[in-house]
């Protein structure tokens, strides 16, 4: 099955040009188009795409604003900032809103392409210099205490830091994937962080694991 997308953008050339390209991967489906995050909200409730593609800055709702909403309301949706906006606000606001990645209009089309199917399989995406942002900027979530996590969610968390998708995951500690799934909503609830990304600022800010970046 392609992976369904709904791009999220106030500018029609944006678009039409990402659905133009995107379109001539078989592995991506566009299921949607909104110009604004409001309108995004609502299409993505309708449509439930897996993958957003989310600009930061729109009319009636902005995208931290639309993304937090989407997230909250759809938790198996996933959302991936693309904007042309590397300002620490909105790189922390999107990272915090939910979104699972922060990516830059200047990317390489066969890098958001990837970058995509790496997001609907629960990696995180972030380019270098919003990484930097938020290793700087962000105050990693605490725990509720030292043993919140149990050995095995640990476990999980690095690999997830690491840009590990569940399946590998699954694959590298010798578990279901239906398992990690498990583990990875229970570390995001002790954590109290509303995305994977979170998650993996934690971890490397608490010396677990780098933060993979691309």
């Amino acid at each position: 099955m392609p992976i369904r997308i709904l791009i999220v953008d106030d500018h029609s050339v944006v678009r039409q040009g990402l659905r133009m390209f995107l379109g001539l991967d078989p592995e991506l489906e566009i299921v949607g188009e909104a110009e604004n995050g409001a309108e995004a909200v609502r299409l993505a409730a309708e449509l439930r795409p897996k993958v957003v593609l989310m600009d930061m800055l729109m009319p009636v709702m902005d995208g931290i604003t639309a993304t937090g909403e989407i997230r909250r309301e759809l938790p198996d949706t996933e959302v991936i900032a693309l904007t042309s906006v590397l300002e620490d606000g909105a790189v922390i606001g999107a990272i915090k809103a939910g979104a699972i990645g922060y990516l830059l209009k200047d990317t390489q089309s066969d890098e958001l392409r990837r970058a995509i199917k790496a997001a609907a399989a629960g990696q995180v995406q972030l380019s270098p210099a919003a990484a930097a942002r938020l290793m700087r900027e962000v105050r990693a979530p605490e725990p509720a205490s030292p043993d919140a996590l149990t050995e095995r969610e640990n476990d999980v968390l690095k690999l997830i830091a690491q840009g590990k998708a569940n399946k590998e995951i699954a694959r590298e500690l010798v578990i279901g994937e239906k398992t990690v799934k498990t583990h990875v909503s229970n570390i995001l609830q002790k954590l109290g962080v509303q995305s994977r990304t979170q998650a993996a600022l934690y971890a490397a800010q608490n010396g677990l694991a780098e933060l993979r970046t691309g």
